[in-house]
Parts: C-alpha cells; sequence; structure tokens
C-alpha cells in the first residue's frame, strides 16, 4: 500500500511539473509573461475585487481591511511550483526592505491543505502573511491562469502592476513599491 501511495505522489509530482513547464512555454510564446496590464477580469488601473480567505493561524483575512492602510502586494503561488519557490526568496526581500513601510505581502497558496503549506513556509522562515484559497476561488475571480501571478494594490485599492510567471529580475517590481509606500 505504502509502494502504491509513492508512486502515485511520484506520477502526481511528474505530473505538475509537465503542466508548470508547459504552461510556463505556452505563456512565453503567447506573450502573456511579466508585467501585463489585465489578466481578463482584472486590469491595471482598476479597483481590486475584494475577498476574504482564511490564514494559517485559521483567521479570517479581508483585502478591503488592507485599504488605505497599505499597499498590498498579492501573491498566487504554491509548494510545488519551482517558479515561485524561487521568485519566494526575492519577495522576503522586498518584504524586508520595506518592513517598516506601510506594505504587506499576502501571499494565496492555491488548493493545497494548511498544515505542508505551513512546514514549508516555517522552514524557509518567510514573513509574508499567506492565506489558503484552497477551491482557487480569489485565483479565479482574479483570472488566474498561470502561478506565479502578482498582482499590487496601492493603498487606494486600485491595481498598480500585474505579472504573470517569475521573471527573475525584481527591479522593476522594487520601483514600484518604493514608489507606492512613498505616496
Amino acid at each position: 500500500m505504502t509502494r502504491i501511495f509513492s508512486i502515485a505522489a511520484l506520477a502526481l509530482f511528474v505530473a505538475a511539473t509537465i503542466w508548470i513547464n508547459y504552461e510556463v512555454k505556452v505563456s512565453l510564446q503567447q506573450g502573456r509573461h511579466g508585467a501585463i496590464h489585465e489578466t481578463g477580469r482584472v486590469k491595471v488601473g482598476r479597483v481590486a475585487p475584494n475577498f476574504s480567505l482564511l490564514d494559517l493561524s485559521n483567521r479570517t483575512v479581508s483585502l478591503a481591511g488592507y485599504r488605505g492602510k497599505k499597499v498590498v502586494l498579492l501573491d498566487f503561488w504554491a509548494t510545488w511550483c519551482g517558479p515561485c519557490r524561487m521568485e519566494m526568496v526575492d519577495l522576503q526581500a522586498l518584504l524586508d526592505k520595506n518592513k517598516n513601510k506601510n506594505f504587506e505581502i499576502l501571499s494565496l497558496d492555491q488548493g493545497e491543505e494548511a498544515n505542508p503549506v505551513s512546514q514549508f513556509i516555517t522552514q524557509r522562515k518567510y514573513g509574508f502573511h499567506v492565506l489558503l484559497d484552497s477551491d482557487g476561488a480569489v485565483a479565479g475571480q482574479y483570472g488566474v491562469e498561470a502561478i506565479p501571478t502578482m498582482v499590487l494594490i496601492d493603498t487606494n485599492g486600485i491595481i498598480q502592476w500585474l505579472q504573470v510567471g517569475y521573471a527573475g529580475d525584481g527591479d522593476e517590481l522594487e520601483a514600484k513599491v518604493r514608489n507606492l509606500v512613498q505616496r
């Protein structure tokens, strides 16, 4: 039974890896990677849709609670996503640079159980606020088709920047955040 479970887990991992690779390649070919102006459901310059999700402490967090207070970066990701893992190192550095400013990262895990997500975040000592988008409803609301996807929202709740995929160079995001937190 354990052997069957191991084989099934390996098959699932391989399938997820192939899917991610396909999505990244298709996105690159179709020009849907990097900074974009809309995801189909949300656009730069428009109000970010509100949502409420549970965090890893089982508390409800609402995007509307940050309006008028903080610049928010939404990061749609999963622990099994290689590009997401690479991006998270950069996001932690961005959070550290803006520690005492009006900036928050809401990291929306896609469809995973709280326990493994919590272990992943704790082991790597990430300090951003992790929310569980267990059924992908918020990702659907934002038109997320591939992960990682990031959405930068100003203190008025207006979307200022969108990015699909891991760009490997956080200079553009860092400049946008710096500009927004200094307003």
